[in-house]
């Protein structure tokens, strides 16, 4: 077989770069890059909702569909008696994360959502019930963590210890030695730091209630 070259510039077949990456179904190459598995990571969201029954059971019901990875979820009233917010600790890659607060928008109660900086205060409180065989040395624990005792017999003593996830994990490890017998944890609440407003709402309650008759767009 004679290959016929003459007329042609450039290079042979053999001599042409080719390009990384396979073809998706549709024959388009796809970058190495993009299709790359991009690692989960852990952020703070909060939502304020309208303070009304049944808020908590949708937002819960929107993962459990989904199947996100969600840490902590904490909610509470606001300084407005008409919201609520609601303070979300996930680890899921970039996409995940954006699919989260995408799907939280949809739900007619919630009325706004962000994703605060890693410099927002972030605080989370646990009660350690410990055995109270040595108590000088729990209370040097205890003081060294800022601790605060909030009940103690003979035999046991609790604490309630608040600050940052990893505070209170290095608090109940330290407690750890002397025998932890319960532990409760509430979940990360936070707040931006300064003048920056955590989540602003968008439109007003009434507003919000008005809109509950209209349909809502189907979960992507």
């Amino acid at each position: 077989m004679v290959r016929v070259t003459e007329g042609f510039d450039g290079p042979t077949p053999d001599e042409r770069p080719t390009p990384d990456g396979r073809r998706n179904e549709l024959g388009i190459r796809v970058d190495p890059a993009v299709e790359a598995r991009r690692e989960p990571r852990r952020t703070v969201i909060s939502a304020l909702v309208t303070h009304e029954p049944g808020v908590l059971s949708d937002v819960s019901g929107l993962f459990s569909r989904r199947q996100f990875n969600i840490e902590s979820l904490t909610v509470g009233p606001t300084d407005d008696e008409r919201l609520a917010r609601i303070t979300l600790v996930v680890e899921e890659p970039d996409p995940g994360i954006e699919q989260v607060k995408k799907q939280l928008r949809k739900l007619v109660p919630v009325r706004a959502v962000r994703e605060l900086e890693p410099d927002a205060m972030r605080r989370e409180l646990a009660l350690v019930k410990v055995d109270a065989e040595r108590p000088d040395e729990v209370v040097a624990v205890a003081e060294m963590y800022g601790a605060k005792s909030v009940d103690a017999t003979p035999e046991t003593a609790t604490f309630e210890v608040t600050g940052s996830r990893q505070k209170i994990e290095a608090a109940i490890d330290a407690f750890g030695r002397f025998g932890i017998r319960e532990l409760a944890r509430t979940g990360t609440t936070a707040l931006a730091r300064g003048t920056d407003e955590t989540a602003s709402p968008a439109s007003t309650v009434e507003e919000s209630t008005n809109q509950r008759s209209s349909p809502q767009p189907a979960d992507d």
